[in-house]
């Protein structure tokens, strides 16, 4: 009798450390999914604290309606009609109207450029920038040529502006005085390629060179 007891309580001894060693697996394995499940939250929190820095040190670029361009002097109602005949302008640079059937190709003149060509280049969605050489250095206008586009942009002297130099867009303009002026990338980053002008994205080549074209 005392043999059989003892072998039931031995399977009941048995029984009880086996299912403590199967919590103490279940334990276990729930801590290690918890672990898992932090792990993977702390990771998706890195993730989102860099993007946020990123977005903090590297921010979107800003909407082109939204770019504020002190002084800038806007035209609407510009006609744009073909003409084989010289135009009058307005403004000097002009900002648009009628022009040349050909267009000026984009680049950089060391001489004034037609107005009517250059018109056609405003129309494609080319900037215009002219300096008066009177007023702007070479070293100036050295470094104005590096502060704008290598494509889409037509910079060339021009005397008596307004400003020692103007930035033209189709229906746009500014004056500055000088190449460390901030409003040249704005007005830059506003109408360079805009969809503002009659034929945004039409080719800057393949028209005509001015004379004095570097």
């Amino acid at each position: 009798m005392t043999s059989g007891k003892s072998s039931k309580q031995a399977r009941q001894d048995g029984a009880a450390k086996l299912a403590l060693v199967k919590a103490q697996q279940a334990r276990q394995a729930t801590r290690r999914r918890i672990a898992a499940v932090i792990g993977s939250l702390t990771a998706v929190g890195v993730v989102v604290g860099l993007v946020l820095l990123a977005l903090v040190n590297d921010p979107a670029p800003q909407a082109r309606g939204d770019i504020e361009v002190a002084g800038l002097q806007t035209f609407s109602g510009l006609s744009a009609n073909h003409v084989k005949d010289p135009v009058s302008y307005q403004q000097a640079p002009p900002v648009g109207g009628d022009h040349s059937p050909v267009w000026l190709n984009c680049g950089v003149y060391d001489q004034a450029v037609p107005n009517e060509n250059a018109v056609h280049a405003l129309e494609h969605g080319a900037i215009w920038v002219t300096y008066d050489p009177a007023r702007i250095t070479a070293a100036q206008a050295e470094a104005l040529q590096g502060a704008l586009p290598e494509t889409y942009t037509v910079l060339s002297p021009l005397e008596g502006t307004t400003s020692p130099i103007m930035l033209t867009a189709w229906g746009a303009q500014v004056g500055v005085d000088s190449p460390e002026d901030e409003r040249i990338k704005l007005f830059v980053s506003k109408y360079w390629q805009s969809p503002d002008a009659p034929e945004p994205g039409a080719t800057c080549t393949g028209g005509i060179d001015a004379p004095g074209r570097k």
